[in-house]
């Protein structure tokens, strides 16, 4: 038993991936691929992607939003969790990075899963909403610029039906949103952290998973 998270070592890291992580072969070369990426970092650990698979499955979503695809590891994790039919709109603005990953979409079988939009995200959303697609998602993932997540989460609120999920990722930001903030970035964290906090649209649940996931159920 223990009172808070436990600490994770290198060693106990690894057990944990071998104990628990069960990845497709091409979700295995996409993160690979990315590892020597200039920017890698941004993204997801292998363990939250196998925790929003799961999500995903829990809560049978079929149509689900990304905001902020990268290289297109989290968006192959999804794709792989939905059903037959299942679609992610996937946002963002980087044609370059995007590419990475759509032949490891096309190998996994999945890629017509996958509608990606290049363009910014509040324009794509907005679309969307106008369209007359208020609450026909399931779930959404925001994880791109971090001055944009109120406008995001804002969207997704309307686009995501009653007792669907939004995942924020990133809320903890290294450690640096319990500090006081010196760039525009962690305040926008915070400010989102609070906000979130006391917004009694949703439930809610923060986790110490990678960098910080914040779980939002639309109430």
């Amino acid at each position: 038993m223990s009172r808070r998270t436990i600490d994770l070592d290198d060693t106990l890291y690894q057990y944990l991936l071998d104990h628990s992580l069960r990845e497709h072969p091409e979700q295995a070369a996409l993160r690979e691929a990315t590892r020597t990426h200039p920017r890698g970092g941004m993204q997801i650990s292998p363990e939250q992607g196998q925790f929003m698979s799961l999500l995903v499955k829990l809560i049978g979503a079929r149509r689900t939003i990304e905001i902020g695809t990268f290289t297109g590891y989290s968006a192959l994790t999804v794709a792989l969790a939905l059903p037959a039919g299942g679609k992610i709109l996937a946002c963002d603005i980087s044609d370059e990075y995007t590419s990475i990953g759509k032949p490891y979409w096309q190998r996994a079988g999945v890629a017509d899963k996958i509608e990606l939009v290049i363009a910014p995200a509040t324009k794509t959303l907005d679309a969307r909403l106008a369209a007359g697609e208020t609450g026909a998602y399931d779930f959404a993932f925001i994880d791109a610029d971090k001055e944009g997540y109120d406008d995001y989460y804002e969207r997704c609120l309307q686009l995501v039906r009653q007792g669907g999920l939004i995942a924020f990722d990133n809320t903890l930001w290294g450690g640096d949103v319990a500090r006081p903030a010196k760039d525009d970035d962690t305040r926008a964290l915070q400010a989102l952290n609070d906000k979130l906090h006391r917004d009694e649209r949703i439930d809610i649940a923060m986790l110490p998973i990678g960098d910080g996931l914040t779980l939002a159920r639309k109430k």
